[in-house]
Parts: structure tokens; C-alpha cells; sequence
């Protein structure tokens, strides 16, 4: 999956921490939502909302003001009720097309962020005007996937929505397009909005498009809607997933919000994918959309970036007691493999494959593309003997290391 690359320098300090360090910074944190059925929602203390660009824009007519209202209504009585609401807003680019005369979302760079930086100004300034018929102050938060990887931006952006929160300010949250130094990505919402849910520890996620579910295949084909999601492996084998949006405004389409949502679910975050004409009901705890059922606990945030949105490098081919050791939270050795693929540095992220091809594991390799493949096969010991004592360890550490449950082949992209 293509996502933002991280500061390899502050991953590499990541890495040198200690595994009782680690193990401090996590105590206490692998926790579950309270939140455990749709039906709750109207309980939840703190909720992520993300609604995506062709819920709230078109290429013709800019902002859709009714559709605006609609969610600032629906969020605004929500907040009324005594809910913290964190707003994820997409649209910035697509609110800008219109003011700058472009009749389609551009392809390079520098128009992206042009339209952006007008978009988000006129979103901003819509947002500021519709909530305040609910005496709400909103705050403008930009950030982007690598925010919420590095430690000290990871911290920045905790403390400042939390103190958003506490002052009673709705936060307005959106992905910094106007900035961006490289291609901006698609679906980065999405993923943002799910790693927003983690950084400030969420009840549940609401990922809002102008698709109402999840379904087995398109409806016109017969499909049904998939009602609840508890395992994201088994329960969507044969499940046709499709990456496009119906107005061709926005860059996830349901690709991505199904991996935003598996995120959240893996951190111990259930979510909700339904349509932004659903909102109230989904707010109201109503039978709608597709639920995403928590399958584990919060995890260190470096963790959740290894297994789910890091940018992989390479690939490690594993003999079958190295897929055993690691799924038995051992670190790995260069004794255990077979073959290595792509290019690569020190503290890049890998993927580690068993000998059928299956990913079984992603982590942060400790050597370069250039020094492994002498590597492979050989005891620790001999690694220090022939190459010196620096080499005398193991490939990937078990702390920076996490094991995968493999998308099943019936899973069917469009």
C-alpha cells in the first residue's frame, strides 16, 4: 500500500529504545473502546467523524451548502449532547476547483496545492459560520500521515486537540494538502481520520461517504449489505470492494475506508462505514452502514504505522522456523532466511514472506539492501566473526516487529 514515508532518523531513535522502554510507554494503553455495538453509539464519550470530498463538494458547484448543514446540524446536536466531536473533513482541493476556474481535479503537484489552499479557506470559513448557530467554536487542525508518526509531532498534535477539546472547541481536522512536498497520496483522510481516532483515544469512528454500506457485490448485481464486520479476514472473502468515488472528487473510495476502518478496529476502535446522509442515524445508534467490530487492543502508534500504512522497501523470504519464531514474538535472525528482494536502507520497513509468497510479518530492518544478502543463512556468531561485532545481531528486532493476518485472495479490488 503507498503511504507517506517517515523520518527514518526519528524511526531509527524509535528503534534503539530499550524493550523494558517500550514496555513502559505501553502499560496501560491496550485498552478497548467501551463501545461495542452500533447501537451504543449514542453513549460514546468521544467520536471521530470523517466525511469524505463528494460528500460535501463538486467540481461544478464548489461547497454543497445543503450538504454542509446537514452534517454541521447533525454534528452540532451531537456536540449539544454532550459528545465530543472531532470532525475530519475532506474537500479542500475539490472546494478550490471552482475559484480557480478548473473544470477537473488536477494531476500535478502544484495545482493541487494551489486549490487546496483556496479550499480549505472557504470550507474553513463555511464551518465557522454553520456551527456557530450552535454557539460552537471550531479550530482548524492540518496535519498529515508523517504527523502522526513522529514522536514529537505524534505528541504536538495529542496536545492540541486534546486541548481543543477542554476549552469546548470542535476540532475541524484535515490532511495538509497546500503544504505537501511530494505527490499527495490518496485516501489520506481516511487514514488519518482512524490514526486521529487512536491519538485521542476514541469511542468509536464514523467514516462518511455517498456509499451507505458495505455490500457482497454492487447492489444492482444483486449485492447485500454486509451488516457487521467482526473478523476483517473471514468476513470479507469474496466481498468486491470498489476504489472509486461516484463523482470522481474524491481519491479513497471504499478501498480505503474499509483499511481506515480496519485500523481503528486492530487499536481497539470499532467504526462505522456508512453514507454522510446517514449521519443522524448513525449517530442515533440506528441499524445502517457496516460495523467494524474492535479486534484488538491500542497498540504503540509505531506498531499501527509498521503493520498498516507503512511504505515497504523490501522483502524478506523466510524459511519455516523463522515464521515460527517470529509469530512466537522472537526477533529475526539472518540464520532464517532464504532470499531477499527490493532496495533498502537501515530502518526502512519490510515485508516478511513465508516460503508460499503469504506476508506473514512486517518490521524495521537493521541492515541495508546492500549488506543482507551476504548475510542470509549464517549464525549470529559467524555474522561477527566474518563481518565484524556490529553485525553480531539480529536482522529485525522483535520490538520493531509486527505479524500480519494476510488479506484473503477471494477479498476481490475494483
Amino acid at each position: 500500500m503507498t503511504t507517506e514515508k517517515i523520518d527514518v532518523a526519528a524511526v531509527e531513535q524509535d528503534a534503539a529504545k530499550s524493550a523494558m522502554q517500550l514496555s513502559t510507554e505501553n502499560r496501560g494503553k491496550n485498552r478497548r473502546s467501551p463501545i461495542t455495538e452500533p447501537s451504543q453509539l449514542p453513549q460514546a464519550r468521544r467520536v471521530v467523524v470523517k466525511v469524505g470530498s463528494s460528500s460535501l463538494t463538486s467540481v461544478e458547484n464548489s461547497i454543497d451548502e445543503n450538504a454542509l448543514r446537514s452534517i454541521v446540524d447533525a454534528l452540532g446536536g451531537a456536540k449539544a449532547r454532550g459528545t465530543d466531536i472531532i470532525f475530519v473533513s475532506s474537500g479542500a482541493i475539490t472546494a478550490g476547483l471552482s475559484p480557480l476556474g478548473l473544470a477537473k481535479r488536477p494531476k500535478d503537484l502544484s495545482t493541487k496545492q494551489a486549490a487546496a489552499s483556496v479550499g480549505q479557506g472557504l470550507l474553513i470559513s463555511r464551518y465557522t459560520e454553520y456551527f456557530a448557530r450552535y454557539g460552537v467554536t471550531v479550530g482548524q487542525v492540518l496535519l498529515t500521515a508523517e504527523d502522526l508518526m513522529r514522536h514529537s509531532q505524534y505528541k504536538n498534535a495529542h496536545r492540541q486537540i486534546e486541548r481543543l477539546l477542554d476549552l469546548g472547541i470542535l476540532p475541524i481536522v484535515n490532511e495538509n494538502d497546500a503544504v505537501a512536498t511530494h505527490e499527495i497520496k490518496f485516501g489520506d483522510n481516511d487514514r488519518i481520520a482512524a490514526l486521529v481516532a487512536h491519538l485521542i483515544k476514541a469511542d468509536a469512528l464514523l467514516l462518511l461517504s455517498d456509499v451507505d454500506a458495505l455490500y457482497t457485490k454492487p447492489p444492482k448485481d444483486g449485492g447485500e449489505r454486509i451488516a457487521r464486520i467482526d473478523d476483517p479476514i473471514a468476513d470479507l472473502e469474496g466481498v468486491e470492494i470498489g476504489s472509486v468515488g461516484r463523482v470522481g472528487v474524491g481519491s479513497g473510495g471504499m478501498v480505503t475506508k474499509v483499511q481506515a476502518a480496519r485500523i481503528a478496529a486492530a487499536s481497539g476502535i470499532p467504526a462505522l462505514v456508512t453514507s454522510a446522509g446517514n449521519i443522524n442515524e448513525a449517530l442515533a445508534g440506528e441499524n445502517v452502514g457496516t460495523w467494524f467490530s474492535t479486534t484488538g487492543g491500542r497498540r504503540n502508534v509505531r506498531l499501527l504505522w509498521l503493520a498498516h500504512l507503512a511504505d515497504i522497501k523490501g522483502t524478506l523470504t523466510l524459511d519455516d522456523g523463522a515464521v515460527e519464531a517470529i509469530r512466537g514474538r522472537r526477533s529475526l535472525l539472518a540464520a532464517g532466511v532464504n532470499a531477499v528482494s527490493g532496495t533498502f536502507t537501515a530502518g526502512d520497513p519490510v515485508s516478511m514472506k513465508d516460503q508460499d509468497g503469504n506476508e506473514v510479518a512486517h518490521g524495521l530492518i537493521n541492515y541495508s539492501s546492500d549488506e543482507v544478502p551476504d548475510m542470509l543463512g549464517k549464525r549470529t556468531d559467524q555474522l561477527g566473526d566474518e563481518f565484524g561485532e556490529d553485525f553480531a545481531r539480529e536482522l529485525i528486532h522483535v520490538d520493531n516487529l509486527v505479524t500480519l493476518r494476510p488479506r484473503s485472495a477471494r477479498t476481490k479490488l475494483k
